[in-house]
């Protein structure tokens, strides 16, 4: 009898040391960031009301948490950059889409969190749009990822020289077209090789695999999960922890389907539906990469998160997605940020969660920083690059430690320009914009809506507005205090390149700022 028990307390001592042992090496991460997709047309959020599901993206609602409250950012570039730096796009100058040539783009003085992983351990790889500037010095393979196969721009961009209009002189394409998709690697030698548009090369190679036409944007995204799977396997083979960046070309206007995809929405809502039937199919692509997953035994050992990088664009009616908020992308109202956002990590986050707290892509930054073991990112980074960090580790949030999440507010930058400001349930408008190509204008006395009471910002009749005006003066004081707040860090840590804007008609201002 007592050899029986002295056997079992050594069986539960190896278990405990076992466990210890798997809690010690720190998980994979996967983040899936689409391209402009709604709340609504993910069936997690709206119930099928769209009249098709995406049993797939909602697994990962069901086996972890969903939150109602995410914040991207009202653009790609902003929503891209806000989550691998940890930051307000406005520090980073990252604040509005790139475009082809620009020399803005991702600074070497700008943290990611592909640095942070790398001393940790990781194999980084990112695969996708990137969008964070499309010069050699800009690209994923000299800012901590270990390698790099995607596409550098918005997918509309990327077919134009397929227009018929579009101007055949070889030298116009070289001087203002895209880049095509590239596979990049990073590297230990110093390449001096130097593009007249695109800039040295650098400590990277990269191999143009050829332009992303209207045919290669059926399939593309097959090429960008293989290519992740592919990283995943030779990072388990090298026994390395990984974090891998999938970001898909779906759901970004204009949506190419192949022929057996073309018409999977079409018997729920249209066989006009591109949007419908490519949200289908990016559904089935996140199966696709959940059972490789499975298959190679790192699924339940892996972090992943499925969210976008802003609102839809519903004003592309066939090619835009939906959202129940008001507004949509490129406008700081709900439905220009507020996106579907969810996470899976069995054992550690209790399934079938809905959190209701505020969220924002920044903070993804600093908590899977600390879940892969820095605690102490933010004052690292102000310490060793003089970079401020925005981002709130929101882990205990995640694992259900505390009821409230660290964030209690958000700001709402479009490009530049601070355009409103929440706090807890209350939200000001100091700027509005309805659509994608209005313009912004200015409010007088700030637009406030109760985002609880009224999360659709709906009451805003001037009999409205007078009422909460009137009874809610008392809010200029916690918002005052809060933007000074985040001008001072703004003036101890300035923003480390000027950012630029899509609005044309400050065009001439914007260059001449740009030369002095």
């Amino acid at each position: 009898m007592r050899k029986k028990i002295i056997s079992r307390a050594i069986a539960l001592a190896g278990g405990t040391l076992l466990s210890t042992a798997l809690m010690a090496k720190p998980p994979n991460i996967l983040v899936i960031m689409s391209d402009d997709v709604g709340m609504t047309n993910v069936s997690a959020y709206s119930h099928g009301i769209m009249g098709y599901n995406t049993p797939n993206i909602d697994r990962i609602a069901k086996e972890g948490i969903m939150f109602t409250d995410h914040y991207a950012q009202p653009s790609s570039t902003a929503g891209r950059a806000s989550f691998i730096t940890g930051q307000y796009p406005i520090r980073s100058g990252l604040t509005t889409v790139g475009r082809p040539g620009s020399p803005l783009g991702l600074k070497a003085e700008t943290p990611t969190l592909a640095e942070v992983l790398k001393p940790l351990g990781y194999m980084n790889g990112q695969f996708g749009k990137n969008h964070l500037g499309d010069r050699n010095e800009h690209l994923p393979t000299v800012h901590g990822f270990d390698e790099f196969y995607g596409n550098l721009y918005h997918l509309n961009t990327e077919e134009t020289f397929e227009q018929v209009d579009y101007p055949k002189d070889p030298e116009f394409r070289k001087k203002f077209g895209t880049r095509g998709v590239l596979h990049c690697y990073s590297s230990t030698t110093d390449d001096e090789t130097t593009d007249p548009r695109f800039g040295k090369m650098g400590k990277q190679k990269c191999e143009d695999t050829g332009e992303l036409s209207r045919k290669r944007m059926e399939t593309v995204d097959d090429e960008f999960i293989a290519a992740s799977v592919d990283f995943m396997k030779r990072s388990k083979k090298a026994d390395k922890p990984f974090f891998v960046w999938l970001n898909p070309s779906r759901m970004h206007m204009f949506t190419h389907l192949r022929e057996s995809h073309r018409y999977l929405a079409a018997k729920a809502t249209s066989e006009e539906d591109m949007y419908g039937s490519g949200m289908i199919e990016h559904d089935m692509q996140v199966g696709q990469v959940l059972d490789e997953m499975k298959k190679m035994g790192v699924l339940d050992n892996t972090i992943i998160v499925y969210t976008t990088d802003n609102g839809p664009e519903h004003s592309a009616k066939n090619h835009g997605g939906t959202t129940p908020f008001r507004g949509e992308k490129m406008t700081t109202y709900e439905g220009g940020v507020r996106v579907p956002m969810m996470i899976r990590w069995p054992g550690h986050i209790p399934a079938g969660q809905v959190k209701n707290g505020i969220q924002a892509n920044m903070d993804l930054f600093t908590t899977l920083a600390a879940i892969a073991g820095n605690t102490n990112v933010v004052e690292e980074m102000k310490t060793n690059r003089k970079q401020y960090i925005d981002g709130l580790n929101n882990l205990d949030y995640w694992t259900g430690k505390s009821v409230e999440s660290k964030r209690n507010n958000f700001l709402y930058y479009h490009e530049s320009t601070l355009r409103a400001v929440r706090i807890n349930q209350w939200k000001l408008h100091l700027e509005t914009s309805e659509t994608y190509y209005d313009g912004y204008q200015k409010q007088k006395i700030p637009l406030i809506f109760n985002i609880r009471q009224d999360p659709y910002e709906s009451f805003d009749s001037t009999t409205d507005r007078s009422q909460i005006t009137q009874q809610k003066l008392w809010l200029g004081e916690p918002v005052e205090a809060l933007l000074g707040q985040h001008v001072k860090s703004l003036m101890d840590y300035p923003p480390v390149q000027k950012a630029t804007t899509l609005d044309f008609s400050k065009l001439v201002e914007n260059l001449l700022s740009q030369k002095k």
